[in-house]
């Protein structure tokens, strides 16, 4: 059956928003490559967002030709996080209901993202009658269990629940690994006949080899320095303290090697003072004696990603857990190898000593002699990049959009609707 108009859900953060900040990435990328595929191919989208600012419009259409971003007004027009925007999740349903009777749309199906846009599709799905895909990205098992505080606010305990509650709701779940298929049927008892592994994609046109000379122009960056590169949000989770460990480790058996080393840390905003984290990293690299060598310079548009990519000699993830890893998949394509964490979908998708390297978590010492062999062996450094560029290909959305077209295509046909008492928020 014809796929022909979807709603898409993404409640808590924009498509459009700047990345690199506070709960904005991959998956924002994620919804608006998806989106814009499949809108090359005739099928209308309309993306649900929550309305964070009192400017935004009701609806853009800056992403271009079939496509809607839609701002709904729930809560407070300020930017809030996940647990923040909970209680208004009735608020933002009735909002997309409103917003889709005076249009007269009839969506032949929803695309919800995260367990907040879950809980929505499901209400709107008793409403419309029609089912509902659902994509987690990250989720709260995991996160619970590699955290490294307390959760100062929502106990994840509700959001476990609501994901237990959307792995039964939901008609499919689209997996972006193997692990997180085995996570979902582990942790959340789901359903395997449900569950449909396909991982995100990446723009091939737009993340590629460039030549390193030209990057390094465009960027400012001396010919004769190494760049070793970090691109992601600036959060405990994501381990950048491990890198500043493990270069403190070779500078204290090797400094000579880090003479013209550059630690270039993408993310976060330079200038909040409120950002623990930033304090944090920016004192330990004192501390270490690294300061010279590392540099925090903010989040940086899509545009810019691709140059600081190739200026890299190795992207660094040392993540405690990457439900998939966009920005792993972003350097391959650019013919850069990456040196990650042997975690979810990072695990998945690095293959070790062939595109790049696998490391233990929070395990510095390793994560040193990755850097220094890199450093140390160029042509096998540029083969391994080559290697990264040509597995990058398989995951073109051209290729990914054609698996989940199959998936919704299945679903409007033969919908395997759950049966439900209806509960509340």
């Amino acid at each position: 059956m014809t796929v022909r108009h979807l709603a898409v859900l993404c409640v808590h953060t924009s498509p459009l928003a700047s990345l690199g900040g506070d709960k904005t990435g991959g998956m924002n990328v994620y919804v608006r490559e998806f989106a814009l595929e499949f809108a090359r191919r005739g099928i209308h989208i309309d993306i649900y967002t929550r309305k964070t600012a009192p400017e935004m419009p009701a609806v853009d259409h800056s992403l271009g030709e079939n496509i809607r971003v839609i701002y709904v007004r729930s809560g407070p027009e300020r930017p809030l996080t996940p647990d923040e925007v909970f209680p208004y999740l009735s608020q933002f349903t009735a909002g997309v209901l409103a917003f889709s009777t005076v249009e007269n749309i009839r969506y032949d199906a929803i695309y919800s993202h995260y367990w907040l846009s879950g809980v929505v599709a499901y209400h709107l799905r008793e409403v419309w009658g029609i089912p509902f895909v659902q994509m987690f990205h990250t989720l709260g098992h995991m996160k619970k269990r590699i955290a490294r505080s307390p959760d100062s606010s929502l106990t994840p305990d509700i959001r476990i629940h609501y994901e237990t509650k959307i792995t039964g709701w939901a008609n499919y779940i689209i997996a972006a690994t193997p692990a997180e298929q085995s996570q979902l049927l582990w942790l959340y008892r789901a359903d395997r006949r449900k569950i449909v592994v396909i991982p995100p994609g990446i723009n091939t046109e737009h993340f590629r080899p460039l030549p390193s000379e030209q990057a390094r122009e465009r960027l400012g960056i001396p010919a004769h320095q190494k760049v070793l590169l970090f691109v992601g949000r600036i959060e405990p989770l994501k381990g950048v303290d491990n890198i500043l460990r493990a270069l403190h480790l070779i500078y204290q058996a090797r400094p000579d090697l880090l003479d013209d080393v550059r630690l270039v840390v993408i993310g976060g905003d330079v200038t909040d003072s409120n950002n623990y984290e930033l304090a944090r990293l920016r004192q330990m690299s004192e501390q270490f004696g690294l300061s010279r060598i590392v540099e925090f310079v903010g989040a940086k548009g899509q545009h810019l990603l691709p140059y600081y990519y190739a200026a890299a000699l190795a992207v660094i993830m040392p993540s405690d857990y990457e439900s998939f890893g966009l920005v792993a998949l972003e350097a391959m394509a650019c013919g850069v190898p990456v040196i990650a964490s042997q975690v979810g979908g990072l695990a998945f998708l690095i293959q070790d000593g062939k595109t790049g390297f696998l490391v233990p978590v929070r395990e510095p010492a390793a994560l040193a002699e990755r850097i220094v062999f890199l450093l140390d062996n160029p042509q096998f450094r540029r083969s391994m990049g080559q290697a990264a560029a040509t597995l990058a290909q398989s995951y073109s959305w051209s290729a990914i959009a054609d698996r989940l077209l199959s998936v919704f295509a299945g679903v409007i046909e033969r919908p395997r609707l759950t049966h439900h008492k209806r509960s509340g928020y």
